[in-house]
C-alpha cells in the first residue's frame, strides 16, 4: 500500500473519529433523565470490559506490565485517569443539563490551554500570534462571564481537564489502546462503587431505564473505544498539521447542535464571546501553518 493510500485511509479514520465524538452529544442527550455520575460509572465500567476483551483478543495483557511495575508510570496513569473522569463527567453533566454550548466552548478553548501549558510548565517561548490568540481567549472568558452571569465553570473544567490529560498522555510510553485500558482498569473499582451505590434509587438506570435506553448504556463502552481506536489509527498516518485542525469539528458540531437542534439560548453577548475564541483559533491555525511551511523550507536540502 503506497503513502497516498495510507494518508487517505488515515484521513477517513480521523474524520470518522471526530464525527463519532461530535455525535456522542446526541447519544448522551437520549439519556438526559439519568444522573450524570451514574452514567459515567457505567461508561467507565463498560469501557474496562471492552478493553479487557480487546487485550484478550490481541494477546496484549503483558503490555500493561510496565504500569504495574513502574510506580511513577502508575502515578501518571492514575492522574490521567482522574483528569479523564473530570472531563467526561463535566461533558456528560453539561449535555444532560442543557449546557451543550458550554461543552463547545470548552473544547474550542482546549488548544489555547495547551499553549499555556507550554509556557508555564515547559517554559516554551510563544510567537506573537500565539500570545494574541491567548489574549482573545481571556477576553472571551470575560465576555462570557458577563453573559452567563457567572464564570463558565463547565467550559473551563472541560478545557483544563482535557489540556492536562493531553499533557500527561505525552509522558506515558504506551499506545493509545494500552493507555486507555490502563486508565479504565484504574478507575474500575470506583466506577463499580458508584454504579452499585446508585442502583437502588428509584430513578437509577437499572430501575427506570427503558429497553432502548439500557441498550444505549450497554453500548457506551463501545461508543467510547471505537473513536479512540480510529483516532489512534489516523495519528500514525496523517500529519498533525492536517489532523490538528480537524479537532475543531467536534466543538463546531456541539455548537450547532446546542444552538439549532436543542435551542439553547445564544444572546448577542454570548456570540461575541464565541467569536473572540474563533478569531484566536483562526490566528493560531494560520500561524501554525505558516511556521510549518517555513520549517519545511529551512530543512529542504540545497540542490547541487
Amino acid at each position: 500500500m503506497n503513502d497516498d493510500d495510507q494518508l487517505r485511509r488515515g484521513a477517513i479514520a480521523g474524520l470518522s473519529a471526530y464525527l463519532i465524538w461530535g455525535l456522542l452529544t446526541v447519544y448522551w442527550k437520549q439519556l438526559r433523565g439519568f444522573d450524570a455520575f451514574e452514567l459515567i460509572g457505567w461508561r467507565i465500567t463498560l469501557s474496562a470490559v471492552v478493553m479487557a476483551a480487546v487485550l484478550t483478543a490481541t494477546r496484549r495483557w503483558t503490555h500493561l506490565r510496565p504500569v504495574v511495575r513502574d510506580r511513577h508510570l502508575l502515578g501518571r496513569s492514575a492522574l490521567a485517569a482522574l483528569l479523564l473522569t473530570v472531563n467526561w463527567t463535566s461533558y456528560v453533566w453539561a449535555v444532560v443539563h442543557d449546557h451543550i454550548l458550554e461543552t463547545a466552548l470548552g473544547y474550542f478553548m482546549a488548544p489555547l490551554g495547551t499553549m499555556m501549558v507550554g509556557v508555564v510548565v515547559l517554559h516554551e517561548r510563544l510567537r506573537r500570534a500565539q500570545w494574541v490568540a491567548i489574549a482573545f481567549a481571556v477576553a472571551a472568558v470575560a465576555v462570557l462571564t458577563y453573559s452567563y452571569g457567572s464564570v463558565p465553570w463547565l467550559a473551563l473544567a472541560i478545557a483544563v481537564s482535557w489540556t492536562g490529560y493531553g499533557y500527561l498522555k505525552r509522558q506515558i510510553p504506551l499506545t493509545a489502546v494500552e493507555s486507555m485500558a490502563a486508565e479504565s482498569f484504574i478507575l474500575l473499582v470506583p466506577a463499580l462503587i458508584v454504579v452499585v451505590a446508585l442502583a437502588g434509587q428509584a430513578d437509577s438506570i437499572p430501575s427506570s431505564a427503558s429497553a432502548a435506553q439500557f441498550t444505549l448504556v450497554l453500548f457506551s463502552g463501545v461508543a467510547t473505544i471505537v473513536p479512540l481506536t480510529l483516532f489512534a489509527f489516523a495519528a500514525q498516518r496523517v500529519p498533525f498539521t492536517i489532523l490538528g485542525p480537524m479537532q475543531y469539528s467536534v466543538p463546531t458540531m456541539n455548537f450547532l447542535l446546542g444552538w439549532l437542534v436543542y435551542h439553547e439560548a445564544l444572546p448577542g453577548t454570548r456570540v461575541i464571546g464565541f467569536a473572540l475564541v474563533w478569531v484566536g483559533l483562526m490566528l493560531l491555525t494560520l500561524d501554525s501553518a505558516r511556521h510549518s511551511r517555513a520549517s519545511r523550507v529551512t530543512l529542504e536540502p540545497i540542490p547541487a
